[in-house]
């Protein structure tokens, strides 16, 4: 369900939780928005257009120039480890680095908060990573990143390689972690989505990136 006009107005009232401005790397051009607590900014573009150099500029992973800034504090002014606690970064290939599922997650059981939601059960821990479907691995993903109980969450194609029934319970998931202040800035190539998820629109193009009145708001005359 797209957001209706009510709570579109009740994020335009709100202090902006993440600001952005002139963010920039040697591809990517100047770009400055901002999010507020429970709001979600769709980014769509044509592949290869900076999407996903936009979110690893915001996550601090590539060299980048701008200012920053999460709820009044500069980014400059907090360690990588704890900005990347804060603003989670879910990318489209998430990395693997052991054998099993639980060995990627501090405490299962904590992690069965978020997994379950997304159709994995408590023996999905000992389950090899080399059993994983690409599907499978991007879920876990989000639980991951979940866990660190961010501010704000970057995801780029989160459901890209996912099925309707699995597409339907990320968006919720997310939805439910955006009732309680989490803010989200979601790379989709699906226009649907976009509108099922996003309150507001950024377009990359060739590494610029402007922000657009999406066609789901509707504009007063």
């Amino acid at each position: 369900m797209a957001v209706n006009e009510a709570g579109l107005a009740a994020f335009q009232a709100g202090a902006p939780m993440l600001q952005v401005r002139d963010l920039r790397t040697s591809i990517l051009k100047p770009a400055s928005f901002s999010l507020s607590a429970g709001e979600a900014l769709a980014v769509r573009g044509p592949s290869g257009a900076g999407k996903t150099l936009l979110l690893r500029a915001v996550a601090d992973l590539d060299p980048n120039e701008g200012v920053v800034t999460l709820d009044g504090r500069d980014r400059s002014s907090i360690s990588g480890p704890e900005w990347r606690h804060l603003v989670g970064y879910v990318p489209a290939e998430p990395g693997w680095w052991a054998d099993t599922v639980g060995e990627h997650f501090g405490e299962w059981a904590s992690a069965l908060t978020f997994a379950r939601d997304l159709g994995f059960r408590e023996e999905t821990k000992a389950w090899p990573i080399t059993r994983l479907s690409t599907g499978e691995r991007l879920r876990l993903a989000l639980v991951r990143a979940l866990m660190m109980r961010p501010r704000v969450l970057l995801l780029d194609e989160p459901t890209a390689a996912l099925d309707v029934a699995s597409v339907a319970a990320v968006e919720a998931l997310i939805n439910a972690r955006m009732r309680t202040g989490l803010a989200v800035l979601w790379v989709t190539h699906d226009a649907e989505q976009a509108k099922r998820v996003a309150h507001r629109l950024l377009i990359v193009e060739a590494g610029q990136v402007r922000e657009e009145t999406p066609e789901w708001i509707a504009i007063s005359p």
